[in-house]
């Protein structure tokens, strides 16, 4: 039998301190419940491409991270301790066995009905997993491989922190190219970082990679060669393929590209749907411009036109200067709080990258599922289009997302936790901040990332049933035509296992 997950603490290399990667604050002190920091809104209008508006149009006002936090305090330091309250998931510090677990019998009973509402679809499938054991408790249409739409981003999350791990970071960087005009030329090279800001202040800001800070030491750096005027170009060649998501243009995302500053994004939001740049290489290159011109540093790109760099450039220049974005963990929480594509699809490219495989959607899909299967994953009738799930033809079981988070609770794997500590929390955060009612016996207990397109829902992730045995599920629909009510039901199911003991 396995030993439950415990709280546990993550070195990050060059960094000072402690990160705890399964930090909870105090949240619901009515429950004495501990739940994941900060506060995302989670409903919204439906859009054209049938996604929830990000799956909440307050996202840009009311954001926040996943359950360990990484994006507040100081730069350089460990995150302030959080207020404390009785731990929610009894079951995470609980030793193994001590909490009953429910039987397949007693919970078939209890979830059949359920799974037979008529706001449910015509297709649909349920997995229960005990968190203890791996066993299977529940299962219908197990195996069958349905539309995800959103909790393909568990599958995403999975695939980049096995291959690169949750330390890693993605590298932003200026090159001094000596060019063959006379004058040298700066290439910003882009790494695939979705989060690079080109803001001073606002959300994220403080642990973000910075456009402004990356401008200031290229500009310190030309200084101290005695170069105060350059070309400006810019590099996206690390990403291969189209750039646009088979939805097309769309507000809840930007082309994919391997340089963008603030996901494109055209307004002062960080989550949720926005206007989005048709270059967002191009528009975060003038930002650039304009920064170095601030820095004293004068550049020849004309307000309408960034020059791409050409081929090579990059093996005769040299290092001027770069910033890093904050670890892969952290990325990954803020991906399924927000239920934020353009991180989902840049985390589908860097594992693509790992792989040696080309970084576009192809690539990216190919390199998902080859790390999922290193993994010894069920994988049969998988289909990996996108890293997002905006794709309708991606293919997912409740075998493989249950199977997934299975995966990420595991004490043996550690570098897989934020999967865990990033799914929202029923009533409190992301995408759930408004699903649960207060009196409901999921609010607190349930996390999960839940997944909306027009015709499909589906909600995956961790539950407390009544005896504190830890449990994960997996539950997805196809052919729903009432949102509102698919999404109920689906919210009804995780909170009759988390109101029940099943034995």
């Amino acid at each position: 039998m396995r030993q439950l997950p415990k709280p546990f603490a993550t070195q990050l290399s060059g960094f000072s301190g402690k990160l705890t990667t399964w930090r909870l604050t105090a949240g619901a002190a009515t429950f004495g419940l501990v739940i994941a920091a900060g506060a995302v809104a989670a409903a919204g209008p439906w859009d054209s491409s049938g996604q929830r508006t990000a799956e909440r149009d307050r996202a840009a006002s009311q954001e926040a991270l996943g359950g360990a936090d990484h994006a507040g305090g100081t730069p350089g330091r460990a995150p302030e301790t959080p207020p404390s309250a009785p731990s929610v998931l009894a079951g995470l510090g609980a030793p193994a066995g001590t909490a009953p677990a429910p039987t397949d019998r007693a919970l078939a009973e209890v979830l059949d009905p359920l799974l037979k509402d008529p706001a449910l679809g015509p297709e649909r499938s349920a997995v229960v997993l005990d968190a203890a054991s791996g066993k299977r408790v529940y299962g219908k249409g197990a195996g069958e491989g349905l539309t995800p739409a959103s909790t393909i981003k568990i599958a995403t999350g999975v695939a980049a922190l096995s291959a690169l791990g949750p330390d890693h970071r993605i590298t932003t960087k200026t090159l001094l190219d000596p060019g063959s005009s006379g004058t040298p030329d700066v290439v910003l090279v882009g790494g695939g970082d979705p989060t690079l800001t080109a803001r001073k202040d606002g959300r994220y800001t403080d642990t973000a990679a910075s456009l402004r800070t990356l401008a200031a030491d290229t500009a310190r750096s030309l200084k101290s060669r005695d170069i105060d005027k350059v070309g400006l170009k810019y590099d996206t060649s690390l990403y291969s393929g189209p750039a646009q998501h088979p939805i097309g243009p769309n507000e809840n995302i930007t082309p994919v590209s391997a340089l963008m500053a603030d996901e494109g994004r055209l307004d002062d939001s960080s989550s949720g749907p926005a206007p989005r740049a048709g270059d967002p290489a191009a528009e975060a290159t003038k930002k650039f411009a304009d920064f170095l011109s601030t820095e004293g540093i004068k550049t020849n790109l004309s307000p309408s036109d960034s020059a791409k760099a050409s081929e090579g450039a990059e093996s005769r220049a040299e290092s001027l200067a770069k910033v890093e974005s904050p670890p892969l963990s952290s990325l990954v929480e803020r991906m399924l709080t927000h239920s934020d594509n353009d991180i989902a699809e840049a985390l589908a490219r860097q594992t693509a990258v790992a792989a040696k495989e080309p970084a576009s959607f192809e690539g990216a899909g190919r390199a998902v599922r080859a790390q999922l299967r290193k993994l010894d994953l069920p994988l049969s009738g998988a289909k990996f289009a996108d890293g997002s799930g905006l794709d309708r033809s991606d293919r997912v079981s409740a075998e493989l997302l249950a199977a997934l988070l299975d995966h990420a609770a595991d004490p043996g794997r550690p570098e897989l936790r934020s999967v865990v500590t990033g799914l929202p929390v029923a009533g409190f955060t992301g995408t759930l901040v408004d699903r649960y009612p207060k009196d409901s016996p999921g609010t607190g207990v349930v996390r999960a990332k839940t997944g909306t397109l027009t015709g499909v829902n589906s909600l995956a992730g961790t539950v407390v049933d009544a005896d504190g045995r830890l449990l994960l599920f997996a539950f997805m629909t196809t052919g729903t035509t009432n949102p509102q009510a698919a999404q109920t039901a689906l919210d009804h199911m995780a909170s009759t296992v988390a109101n029940c003991g099943c034995r």
